[in-house]
């Protein structure tokens, strides 16, 4: 290159703006890499220590917040790598020996990946926890269960949160697996076609605490399915997120009334003084399309790219930090709106009307042999018998109920108990106290 560089295409190329929050581990990479050469017979022992002090001070620059950005650095590799020679001189240049910024960044976004994955697994345990906690202690209250979001059958309110738990375990299950695919070294690999002087990467690999090394070097360069594969996480997170959101501003409006949110996790109109807006939940509710975008759009960045590196790839690096980023304020926020939450037993009991348990009567005449499908139909008669009366289900008599079937007897109205409902529903899985608690437990133990 002889001409000199547009000073627009110098902005647009770099990416030391977003990428410098890499300074740590590119140090780590680099002081491991350091180290490797020197075992390679490369460097001399000499020039290692050297580079890793050097790195040692590049790092104190970085954490007391005096590091000097100049002109020309253009990513975080180039940054630390001219900041290195100004500190030890000329010896520096021997660092980037068979490496490539194209296996250097690959490494330097898995380490950093790999150390916010754990971070991201703790704060989701602790929502786990809190999930269960509750589920435990509020195991008594009955609530309206919806489908439709018509009125369907009573539930336990524990029943209702161990749901939404239970999406946010299976998310903890997709952050634990994709971990593996993240815990693999690329370091080595050079620009794409593999390390010229004899690098032992598996001594390298163990030096960075890495599972596993990558087995070919033109994948290991481009590889971004980790990247995929978290933000896919983080998508399914959110949707699970906006999803219970969705519940909780339903039940939290005056029509229902059944919860009652922190004012710690609310804000008022600045019009309306009797308002009390669900912000944090309607927050939850919104990011998650902006990780659903960050998915999509890494994935139209890949799709039509060519083996190996290009430079198309600079564009996983926003899409991810904004995303972690996210995450590190979304999941706190819904352990805060869920410990603060507050259920209000009395109105979740008026939610619960007696045409709830028409299923029970038809599970009545079950018990005593009638195939289902019939007592299904017999069931609806009942229904269409108290829309006629004008009176609730649960207010029919076994007089009223005898002529629809035989086999009713005068037991039948025990059927009209919201807390005999969902103690008959007692098979795993199920809202029966017992099958709830089993949840709950199970649920703590899964986390331990």
């Amino acid at each position: 290159f002889t001409g000199a560089t547009d000073p627009l295409m110098e902005r647009f190329n770099e990416s030391l703006s977003f990428d410098k929050r890499l300074w740590k581990v590119d140090i780590e990479g680099s002081c491991a890499y350091a180290r490797a050469l020197c075992k390679a017979g490369i460097i001399t022992s000499e020039e290692s220590k050297a580079m890793v002090d050097g790195l040692g001070k590049v790092a104190k620059e970085w954490e007391s917040g005096i590091f000097e950005i100049k002109d020309g650095d253009e990513d975080i590799h180039t940054a630390n790598e001219r900041r290195l020679g100004e500190i030890i001189g000329s010896v520096a240049g021997k660092l980037h020996t068979g490496r490539s910024r194209n296996d250097q960044v690959a490494t330097d976004v898995r380490l950093w990946l790999k150390q916010e994955c754990m971070v991201i697994r703790s704060l989701l345990v602790e929502l786990l926890k809190t999930a269960a906690n509750r589920a435990e202690s509020e195991v008594d209250l009955l609530m309206p269960g919806y489908t439709h979001l018509q009125p369907a059958q009573a539930i336990r309110w524990s029943h209702w949160m161990l749901c939404h738990a239970s999406k946010w375990k299976r998310d903890l299950e997709r952050l634990d697996d994709l971990v593996k695919r993240v815990d693999v070294m690329p370091l080595g690999s050079g620009a794409l076609a593999g390390h010229p002087f004899g690098l032992d990467r598996a001594s390298l690999a163990k030096d960075l605490n890495f599972a596993q090394i990558t087995t070919n070097s033109l994948d290991a360069v481009s590889d971004r399915d980790f990247i995929a594969e978290f933000l896919f996480f983080a998508s399914m997170l959110g949707i699970h997120f906006s999803q219970w959101s969705e519940d909780l501003i339903i039940y939290g409006t005056a029509e229902f009334g059944y919860v009652k949110q922190s004012d710690a996790y609310s804000t008022g109109s600045s019009l309306m003084p009797q308002k009390k807006n669900p912000d944090a939940l309607e927050l939850l509710r919104g990011k998650s399309g902006r990780s659903i975008g960050q998915l999509v759009g890494l994935l139209t960045v890949l799709k039509g790219l060519p083996s190996t590196y290009n430079k198309d790839l600079q564009e996983d690096k926003e899409l991810l930090f904004d995303c972690v980023d996210t995450l590190h304020a979304t999941i706190p926020i819904s352990t805060g709106v869920l410990s603060t939450l507050e259920p209000v037993g009395s109105a979740m009991s008026s939610g619960l009307h007696g045409e709830m348990l028409a299923t029970d009567l038809a599970d009545y005449l079950v018990r005593k042999g009638v195939p289902f499908r019939e007592t299904h139909h017999i069931a609806g008669e009942a229904v269409a018998l108290a829309e006629d009366k004008g009176c609730s289900l649960t207010d029919l008599t076994y007089t009223d109920l005898a002529p629809l079937h035989e086999l009713f007897e005068p037991d039948v109205t025990d059927v009209w108990q919201m807390e005999a409902s969902v103690e008959a529903r007692s098979a795993a899985g199920g809202t029966s106290k017992e099958a709830v608690l089993k949840q709950a437990r199970d649920l703590r133990d899964s986390l331990e």
